[in-house]
């Protein structure tokens, strides 16, 4: 079974940076297009970011020009490189296939406050 595992949280003053990273199990990244989502308290959760299996890359308008999206196939590792945070960055950050597909793994919290 296809597991995900986020890792990267932390408590980042306005303007910081922060490195996500989500560790995929089994065989299957290489071949899969991958997303990061984020849900901030009180919201649903949406996609901030997407990376095909190829590498093209696509973004929410909320993140655009901050945040960038990138793959290491040989690692099975995904990544999500924040900048410039804002405090409505604030939220558990998840990985999943783009569409979704695995089961949600448990998230990793950013915290974006002075």
């Amino acid at each position: 079974q296809v597991q995900l595992v986020e890792s990267g949280r932390d408590l980042v003053q306005p303007g910081g940076s922060l490195r996500l990273s989500c560790l995929v199990s089994g065989s299957i990244f290489s071949i899969v297009h991958m997303g990061w989502y984020r849900q901030a308290p009180g919201k649903q959760r949406v996609m901030v970011a997407r990376i095909s299996k190829g590498g093209s890359t696509n973004y929410a308008d909320s993140v655009e020009g901050r945040f960038t999206i990138s793959r290491d196939n040989a690692k099975n590792t995904l990544y999500l490189q924040m900048n410039s945070l804002k405090p409505e960055d604030t939220a558990v950050y998840y990985c999943n296939t783009a569409p979704i597909s695995i089961t949600w793994g448990q998230g990793t919290q950013v915290t974006v406050s002075s």
